[in-house]
């Protein structure tokens, strides 16, 4: 047989995958021995048995064998020959608890090197798993960071030797918390019989690991204590589900029955799927099948896909884009590019794709220009990326696959920097503000990135699409936010990712974080239920993203089980401390640095104090970058320094950003202006605080709220509806100086009649407190200076009530307007608005 040209060229990393050459490698395996030794004292069969061996693999589909001993080189040669991947394990006894022992580490270390120069730059070699199954009261006993470090040290000898191996190690669910971190790809080994939980633990390695490849590195079934029937029907659903999930590969445990262990052959397990004299069994047959199928296992449809990329600007990284788009591994979609009034060559780039929908118009922002596209789409399905994106080929099959197979409104994936994106883009990777998902559980999304989504076109028509208010940022989390309080769910798939570039330049990436801090602003006054008291932003799920959020102070904490016996063994790792980053906040430098270092020129004695101040941030910034996570290849001397900067600047920026634009947002939706005016022409004595409404027919109280609710929602009005934890309905905002509580109290009477009781609680906001509360504290401070002029003090003294009888009218204006709002709503609803003296006559009545 001819060596195909292929099988000479190493396999490398790619995003979530592997590539031979331009093509994916996916990897369809079987493990391979131990064998009692052969003429030559080696743990492999003979060479004539070997070959015979190679040629039912082939057969079988299979590319690649996992071996436990270091091959010789014939049978790497023979590999080759046949175009069979080897992926070696390098044998060390890690049963006994080498990390007390120098004279066992450095055996281990010997283990590598010996291992890796006997095949050093073999074509057939495909990657080294340092150690297998690490015992975990092993792991318990000497701490799992110091083994994580040790099997790092051991991937370090091996690329010393050997710069483009692969590294990993076989983990397996009772060390599950193991976490290494200069593998280049994760493999497990996994032995669950039920599919429901193979599917949900397969989600869950892949949120372990996270940018890297998954590999399952070993799954079988014992051809005695299942049966042959069940071992088939297991083994392909096994198959089937793995690469639909999104593996890199899997390799069945073991292609014979011909097993030799522990000095001695095995004899009463028969997980091969041939028997001792190599005859195929069924399950040969079913892996045949499966393997020929994978990767690309038929969807149960292909719906048509829209895919809507919005430009403005764009010209540097289009021509990329695009390119990827021509090449998706999916039936039936089309790519339309929506020019936002771009002022570069991105019309151009453009022309150069015949098969590209392009739409130009003004510029009128991000949202609009979604909305643009998906007026043109002519798909079941929207798919949305950037014009600084290029998708991997199988980008829409895998968002597909779950989003057709799930009961799921829309879905999103992954987005990693390109290899060939800059050093700088990288520590603009690892800075915050980065897109990232946040994840609810393993398989659904609260948040997905705006770079990467798809929504079916019922679910964008049911919310109106996006908001044309987010020009800039903003409307995915927007969109997000709404589908999900229609009850409906997003999906996320780890392997349909793109590749996003980063800002290449630090004013690049300060403008983008400004452009969205002002879409937080338009967030808070759209959806503050999603926000804190103080303002951040509140996420029920976890947030994953390529750099940290903050500095981590305390470790994971590892659930190892009663005596650390417990088959998954699961590590909770600790949320940054993300109260230290208030120290550099925009708010800390505002409230307290400045006025510090202002301070400090007349007063001397406060230097130390406005220099510690500065420095704390400083510190945070640092460790900061520190625990970054940056790319190997991308590291230079001054990478970790420009991470701390960004850590510095960013918040300031984008925090001013934020606060001017809640500043400059219109404090009342247009629709209320005139309303409001009118309001305070008739005031007369204090605001209602309770209504009464008389209803003849039966209407449910939830009606009620449920129709008010929409009816803010359209007027423009800020609300956030009662989630079970309030003792109120709803809570509206009105200027931000003022808001108010509304709760509804139903009363039923005889036939059908009800009564409403409508409560309305006007309160000032607060800002209206802080700033009431400020002034009150800076006068008290000028009146100890000035104590003696008091003219000054009267002055001042007049400045505070003014300023509480303007929130107060504020307050009062506010629910007035509301109490009328109700009350139209309620004639609309054909209820009876009643006075307090008529509600208490019939309330009254018995």
């Amino acid at each position: 047989m001819v060596a195909d040209a292929v099988a000479q060229k190493r396999v490398r990393v790619d995003g979530k995958f592997f590539r031979l050459g331009e093509q994916k490698f996916f990897i369809k395996g079987v493990a391979y021995g131990p064998f009692a030794p052969n003429s030559e004292k080696e743990p492999f069969a003979s060479r004539a048995q070997t070959e015979s061996d190679f040629k039912q693999m082939v057969e079988l589909g299979a590319n690649l064998l996992r071996v436990y001993n270091t091959p010789p080189r014939w049978f790497l040669d023979l590999a080759s020959l046949h175009g069979l991947r080897i992926f070696i394990d390098i044998l060390w006894n890690k049963e006994r608890c080498f990390l007390d022992s120098e004279k066992a580490r450095e055996f281990a270390r010997g283990a590598v090197r010996e291992t890796v120069e006997a095949c050093l730059s073999h074509p057939a070699v495909f990657a080294y798993s340092l150690v297998n199954e690490i015992p975990a009261d092993i792991v318990r006993w000497s701490g799992a960071e110091e083994i994580a470090d040790f099997i790092d040290e051991l991937a370090l000898i091996a690329k010393e030797i050997d710069p483009g191996c692969l590294c990993t190690f076989g983990n397996f669910p009772p060390t599950e918390f193991l976490r290494p971190q200069l593998m280049d790809f994760v493999s497990f080994n996994v032995y669950l019989h039920q599919q429901r939980a193979y599917e949900k633990y397969m989600a869950r390695l892949q949120m372990i690991a996270g940018e890297k490849p998954l590999l399952i590195g070993e799954f079988g079934i014992d051809s005695m204590r299942e049966g042959e029937e069940a071992k088939c029907e297991i083994l392909a659903w096994q198959i089937e589900t793995g690469f639909r999930a999104g593996l890199a590969g899997t390799i069945v445990f073991t292609y014979t029955d011909d097993w030799f262990a522990g000095g001695s052959q095995v004899e009463e397990w028969f997980m091969g799927l041939t028997t001792v004299d190599r005859k195929p069994k069924p399950s040969f047959v079913a892996v045949q099948k499966q393997f020929r199928a994978a990767p690309y296992f038929l969807l149960s449809r292909y719906p048509k896909v829209s895919v809507v990329v919005a430009c403005y600007n764009g010209a540097k990284t289009l021509k990329n884009c695009l390119d990827s788009l021509q090449t998706l591994h999916y039936p039936d979609y089309e790519v339309i590019l929506v020019d936002d009034g771009s002022t570069d060559a991105s019309g151009q780039i453009a022309s150069l794709y015949s098969e590209v929908q392009y739409i130009r118009q003004s510029n009128k922002g991000l949202s609009v220009a979604r909305n643009t596209g998906i007026a043109a789409a002519t798909g079941e399905v929207i798919a949305f990326t950037d014009a600084d994106c290029r998708a991997d080929e199988d980008w829409l099959y895998y968002l597909m696959g779950d989003l057709v197979q799930h009961p799921l409104a829309g879905i999103g994936g992954h987005n990693f920097l390109p290899p060939e994106d800059a050093p700088v883009a990288a520590a603009v990777m690892a800075s915050p503000g980065g897109p990232a998902h946040v994840m609810l559980t393993d398989q659904v999304a609260e948040h997905i990135p705006g770079c990467n989504m798809a929504f079916f076109r019922w679910a964008l028509e049911e919310i109106g699409g996006f908001d044309p208010i987010f020009a800039k940022a903003g409307d995915d989390v927007d969109v997000c936010w709404r589908l999900q309080q229609r009850g409906h769910s997003i999906g996320f798939n780890p392997a349909g990712f793109v590749w996003h570039y980063r800002r290449s330049t630090v004013k690049a990436y300060l403008k983008q974080q400004s452009g969205y801090g002002e879409a937080e602003a338009l967030l808070v006054r759209k959806h503050p239920e999603y926000f804190s008291f103080l303002g951040g932003s509140i996420w029920r799920g976890r947030i994953y993203s390529s750099s940290r959020l903050g500095v981590v102070v305390k470790g994971p904490i590892i659930y190892h089980g009663l005596f650390g016996t417990a088959f998954f063994q699961t590590l909770y790792a600790s949320e940054p401390a993300l109260s230290l980053m208030l120290f550099t906040s925009l708010e800390y430098h505002v409230l307290i640095t400045v006025p510090l270092l202002i301070l400090s020129v007349p007063f001397h004695f406060l230097w130390p104090v406005a220099l510690i101040s500065l420095l704390i941030s400083a510190g945070v910034c640092i460790a900061a970058a520190v625990q970054a996570r940056l790319p190997k290849d991308k590291i230079r001397w001054w990478s970790r320094p420009l991470v701390a900067l960004l850590f510095f600047l960013q918040p300031i920026g984008r925090g001013w950003a934020r606060y001017q634009g809640r500043l400059t947002l219109r404090p009342t939706p247009a629709a209320a202006q005139k309303q409001l005016a009118t309001v305070q022409r008739r005031a007369k004595g204090p605001p209602p605080d309770l209504t009464f409404y008389w209803a003849k027919r039966s209407i449910d109280r939830l009606t009620f709220i449920n129709v008010l609710l929409a009816r803010l929602d359209r007027d423009g009005w800020p609300s956030k509806a009662d989630q079970g934890w309030c003792d109120f309905d709803v809570e509206i905002y009105g200027s931000r100086w003022n808001r108010l509580q509304l709760t509804i109290a139903s009363e039923q009477w005889a036939g059908e009649n009800k009564m409403f009781r409508c409560r309305l609680r006007g309160a000032w906001s607060l800002p209206a407190k802080v700033a009431f509360w400020s002034l009150c504290g800076f006068e008290l401070l000028i009146i100890g200076v000035l104590s003696r002029d008091l003219p000054y003090i009267w002055m001042l003294l007049l400045t505070l009530p003014i300023f509480g009888w303007y929130f107060e009218q504020e307050k009062q204006n506010f629910q007035r307007l509301m109490a009328a709002l109700v009350d139209e709503i309620a004639g609309e609803m054909k209820m009876t608005s009643l006075e307090y003296k008529e509600a208490e006559e019939k309330f009254s009545v018995v």
